[in-house]
């Protein structure tokens, strides 16, 4: 019979076990402050190797923030266009999730704008994307989304972080956590915003591109399309660039003496933030100056300057992929259509198309095309029923497209139903879409994990499987 363990007796036998977990703890800090020790550099990854071989070496995310409607945009459906202002069929709505439309007795609406087939490919396209048409040969359209999430900001959120929950990292926050930034003048993750004049302009938070429980470093970093590029970057009246100099060494110097005794990873953070707030001083004002940009280009963008349109952000983009930058992402805040959708549809299509097609034409032509992701498409997609002239927030079934860095160009892949309700076909959910990203960038998902509250994660969690299919 196991004899009685008292107080005294418990706490003599499990001190060493104490002892050894909380020796454990302390040596992961520092193995961890170990990590991201890299002072003034320019911080190179966490992977040395990669896991698969990589096809692209950044991503290009044009971000349509407010769900874009997939059936005015690239899922043409027929059936839905001979149903128009009859009841919906209930076998399709029975019990599913509906933002806006509670209650509300709900009828067909047609696809507002025509489709036709574009290039050599025959992708069907609506009619208002004729810039994007005209690339349709580059396109790899996925027809076949669902996400997790009806409203905005939590389905924002799953498809920046692959969580409803906020404060997990970021995809960019991941991928220069991995793989580094080869720029040692700009940060690895940058984010760029526009608002467009047509549907409700949607609010987009910050903490979308928060690096989350990874070092505050990762985070992304928010360029102003107009004025200031970045708050308080520029040095204040009557410092010049060699005391702001000195200023930086000194605070620099503090922080490491500080950082020896504590070894906080977060003040590694501040040294090497510090240090690339000061170069970017310099870097960023020559990154907004398009007076070397051939005039072809400005026109074929459709910009005149670094003026915060979505444009001129397309054109950014390619400026910072250029200079190494690891992921760039472009929120065009202008696709919640709850109402007047053809006409909105129409104008948030026309401020967007020629510049998205400009930059897909634009890294073709310096080569640049085939080892750069980019990716188009909102955070879900639109209702067939109508909502007055409009349509409401839809999570079942929805279209992105993807174009270079190895994914194969011209196909369509997936299929909603022949109401556009819900994916059927070759389904493909955020946690599929993020895995086949970043196999595309040579990591496998399964393995890029950061150790927090006792467990590890990653950006996909327990879920994500490639797509193969549309790898090149």
């Amino acid at each position: 019979m196991t004899p009685n363990l008292y107080r005294r007796a418990f706490l003599r036998e499990t001190a060493g076990g104490m002892g050894l977990a909380a020796l454990a703890t302390l040596l992961h800090h520092r193995a961890v402050a170990g990590q991201l020790r890299p002072q003034t550099d320019q911080w190179r990854g966490i992977l040395r190797q990669p896991h698969v071989p990589p096809k692209a070496k950044r991503v290009i995310w044009l971000y349509m923030a407010g769900g874009p409607s997939h059936l005015e945009s690239f899922d043409y459906k027929p059936r839905l266009a001979q149903l128009h202002g009859q009841p919906m069929p209930e076998s399709y709505t029975r019990g599913q999730p509906i933002a806006q439309l509670q209650g509300a007795q709900l009828r067909c609406l047609a696809p507002q704008h025509p489709f036709r087939k574009w290039g050599r490919s025959g992708q069907e396209i609506t009619t208002i994307f004729p810039h994007l048409g005209s690339v349709a040969d580059e396109l790899c359209i996925i027809r076949s989304l669902k996400t997790e999430a009806i409203n905005h900001d939590p389905a924002h959120t799953f498809m920046n972080t692959g969580t409803t929950i906020s404060g997990r990292p970021a995809m960019g926050s991941w991928l220069y956590y991995g793989l580094g930034c080869e720029a040692d003048d700009l940060p690895g993750f940058v984010v760029l915003t526009s608002t467009g004049r047509f549907g409700q302009s949607q609010p987009i938070a910050q903490r979308q591109w928060s690096s989350g429980f990874l070092p505050s470093r990762f985070q992304g970093i928010h360029l102003r399309g107009t004025g200031e590029p970045v708050l308080y970057l520029s040095n204040p009246p009557g410092i010049d660039h060699e005391r702001q100099r000195d200023v930086v060494e000194a605070v620099q110097n503090l922080n490491r003496l500080q950082g020896d005794v504590v070894e906080d990873p977060e003040i590694a953070t501040r040294i090497a933030q510090y240090e690339m707030a000061f170069r970017m001083q310099t870097s960023v004002p020559a990154l907004r100056d398009f007076s070397r940009e051939p005039q072809r280009i400005l026109d074929m963008y459709g910009t005149r300057g670094a003026d915060g349109t979505f444009a001129a952000n397309c054109l950014m983009a390619r400026r910072l992929a250029e200079r190494g930058v690891r992921f760039i992402q472009l929120y065009h805040r202008d696709w919640d259509h709850h109402g007047s959708i053809r006409g909105h549809m129409a104008g948030s299509a026309g401020e967007v198309d020629q510049a998205a097609a400009a930059l897909i034409k634009d890294l073709k032509e310096k080569g640049m095309l085939d080892e750069t992701l980019i990716v188009f498409g909102g955070e879900f997609g639109r209702t067939p029923m109508a909502q007055g002239d409009g349509r409401d927030h839809h999570m079942k079934g929805f279209s992105m497209w993807l174009a270079g860095g190895g994914v194969k160009a011209g196909i369509t892949y997936g299929a909603t139903d022949e109401l556009g309700y819900n994916a059927v076909e070759n389904v493909v959910t955020v946690h599929d879409l993020h895995a086949t990203m970043l196999h595309l960038l040579g990591i496998d998902h399964l393995r890029l994990t950061y150790r927090f509250q006792g467990r590890d994660f990653r950006l996909t969690d327990v879920h994500g499987q490639v797509v193969a299919d549309i790898l090149a």
